[in-house]
Order: structure tokens, then C-alpha cells, then sequence
């Protein structure tokens, strides 16, 4: 059985390496990107989406919505006193939006529970 293929949307180095090493810890293989035009080309073959919804260098929650549009499942991440951001978040798509905490502590059997889940069709970008 194949690795499922999860593109992980975050402008942060250090936060994107976390995400990414929990991804492969649960069993993934990581398509990183830090730009919406580099999220296109990680959506391709990726059945999964992390998206990271503080940056400055993509708009959020239009990301959650691209990664839909595509057929991608959508777990985002932010601060959790950001309530707004996060009802934006699951309007836009997004079936989880979890505090950075859980992920920080909590980060491969977080993701491994959200890959259980009933698997997506593969993603591709128009």
C-alpha cells in the first residue's frame, strides 16, 4: 500500500518541518509548499491538505478553498484564540482547524486519526 501523498501549506521553515516530520511519523509523504503557485503543483497526486492559516505570503482561507475545489481533504492549523479565523477556516472547507498545540504535542497520531478517516479521491489543479 502506497503512502497517502499530503501537501502541506506553510510559509514558516520551522513550522512546515514540524508538520512535514509528523506527516511522514503518520505514515504520509510530504509535499511541502510555501506559496499558493507551489501549492498547485504539491495538490497534484495529494488526496490531503495542512493548511497553516497565519502567513503573510498566501491568503488562508482562499488556500482551504483551492485545496476543496480539488477534491483535497483540509485539516488547518492556527492559533487557537483566533476564533474568527477559525469559523473562516471551516466555511471555507476545512473538516478540522486545530490549535498549534495539539499538533505540537499531539502531531502524528493527530494526523494518523485524520488519514483513517474515509480517504479522498486524489486531488488534481485545474
Amino acid at each position: 500500500m502506497s503512502r497517502p501523498r499530503i501537501a502541506i501549506l506553510a510559509q514558516d521553515l520551522v513550522w512546515a518541518d514540524r508538520l512535514a516530520r509528523a506527516v511522514e511519523a503518520a505514515g504520509g509523504e510530504p509535499a511541502r509548499a510555501k506559496t499558493t503557485p507551489e501549492l498547485d503543483k504539491a495538490l497534484v497526486g495529494a488526496g490531503y491538505v495542512i493548511v497553516d492559516l497565519t502567513a503573510h505570503a498566501y491568503d488562508p482561507v482562499a488556500a482551504v478553498e483551492r485545496a476543496r475545489s480539488a477534491g483535497a481533504r483540509v485539516l488547518a492549523v492556527g492559533p487557537h484564540d483566533d476564533v474568527a479565523l477559525r469559523k473562516r477556516a471551516f466555511v471555507a472547507g476545512a473538516e478540522k482547524v486545530l490549535a498549534y498545540r495539539k499538533l505540537f504535542e499531539d502531531g502524528p497520531a493527530t494526523i494518523g486519526r485524520w488519514l483513517e478517516a474515509t480517504a479522498p479521491k486524489t486531488a488534481t489543479t485545474q
